[in-house]
């Protein structure tokens, strides 16, 4: 196998990890213009945004078993080419079903993309010796701002849909091309099973992610009405709690791989899973709203890190090939942010908002109570 310790291997983790975060929010921006051009309703629509993660979900299942037989590198050029293939298609498609077929395919590239990348950090990871996951992850957060806002900048000034894709993809293309050529040519390859039923501590690790990815994605959808609901900002402020959550999580991993060289991976699984859990107290019992937003920014500096240092562990652990334990946490942790939304819904309508947001402080003291038998799995 190429040595995974260069220069270039780091690199090339990095772009792709920049691709997925960029494409995917490239897309955001065009759901407004896809509601217009093909005259749909609020349920056609909900079912077309729903082909995204059920075209991830299917691809995850399927990129554990093949990264764990040929390696993350084809996979990668693969679901990253296909994703720059088909964005200039989202903005085209002329009927809801096309549009659907296109958005399964592009969910499936970003599912694909999503777990061999992870895969192939892994392995440049270990290679190196030093932690660097929270690094790579950061590069997913901030593609997702540059493609979000590269697009909505590129529509503000007028050009049209298929354009703005055409120019957004183009830099996905050179980004991917880049990258091809420094993947590892063997990473993760070999003649193991093509697949193995999810059990023990991965099972624990993946239960883990999902928590992580729930509150991730009830910030994005409910955290906006939690704030209005209790009167601690207007509809026009309400997106600044998601804000200062998106901007803390980011901020972490950047600064993430310098905390676990210097307190571990069982640290990092404890204190930022003790501040998350104080984050959603602060937010929740907030009088003011600096203190709410304030509580933002301590569940999204708290829970920075936890993915990163899971997947790790998910890398290292024996009790299954690792391709297989890295699918396993990234399909989990996407059915988190699917489902989990509107499992809020149904707790908020038979309880209250703020009550299903306590259950998310429940979740996430999970972390730092399954930290021991975590980190002690390899």
């Amino acid at each position: 196998m190429t040595s995974a310790n260069t220069p270039a291997s780091r690199l090339a983790t990095r772009l792709a990890f920049l691709v997925a975060g960029f494409g995917v929010a490239c897309w955001a921006p065009l759901v407004p213009f896809a509601k217009t051009r093909l005259q749909v309703d609020d349920a056609v629509l909900g079912v077309l945004l729903l082909c995204i993660g059920v075209g991830s979900v299917a691809a995850m299942l399927l990129t554990g078993a093949l990264s764990a037989r040929h390696g993350s590198r084809p996979i990668i050029v693969a679901g990253g080419l296909g994703m720059t293939l088909l964005l200039p298609l989202l903005s085209i498609a002329p009927t809801p079903l096309t549009l659907g077929a296109v958005l399964l395919l592009f969910g499936a590239g970003l599912g694909s993309l999503d777990v061999a990348m992870n895969q192939h950090a892994v392995d440049v990871e270990r290679a190196a010796d030093r932690p660097m996951m929270s690094g790579f992850h950061a590069l997913f957060s901030v593609g997702g701002f540059l493609g979000a806002t590269l697009m909505t900048l590129l529509l503000s000034w007028g050009a049209g849909a298929f354009a703005a894709t055409l120019a957004c993809a183009a830099l996905m293309l050179a980004a991917m091309l880049l990258a091809w050529p420094r993947l590892l040519r063997a990473a993760g390859a070999g003649d193991g099973p093509l697949f193995v039923a999810p059990h023990g501590v991965v099972l624990l690790m993946a239960g883990l992610c999902a928590a992580v990815f729930l509150a991730e994605g009830a910030m994005l959808d409910w955290s906006a009405l939690l704030v209005t609901g209790r009167g601690l900002a207007g509809e026009a402020q309400g997106g600044l709690g998601y804000m200062c959550f998106a901007i803390a999580m980011t901020a972490g991993r950047l600064v993430g791989d310098a905390v676990v060289r210097r307190i571990g991976d069982h640290a990092t699984l404890v204190r930022g899973g003790l501040l998350a859990v104080v984050g959603f107290a602060v937010l929740l019992l907030a009088p003011l709203p600096a203190l709410a937003l304030a509580g933002f920014a301590l569940v999204g500096l708290g829970a920075s890190n936890i993915v990163p240092v899971l997947f790790r562990r998910a890398g290292a652990q024996t009790v299954m090939p690792a391709g297989l334990a890295i699918a396993a946490l990234t399909t989990t942790g996407y059915a988190g942010v699917l489902v989990g939304p509107a499992g809020i819904g149904f707790v908020a309508k038979a309880t209250s908002l703020p009550a299903a947001f306590w259950m998310l402080a429940g979740l996430m003291a999970l972390v730092p109570l399954a930290a021991r038998r975590v980190t002690r799995a390899a």
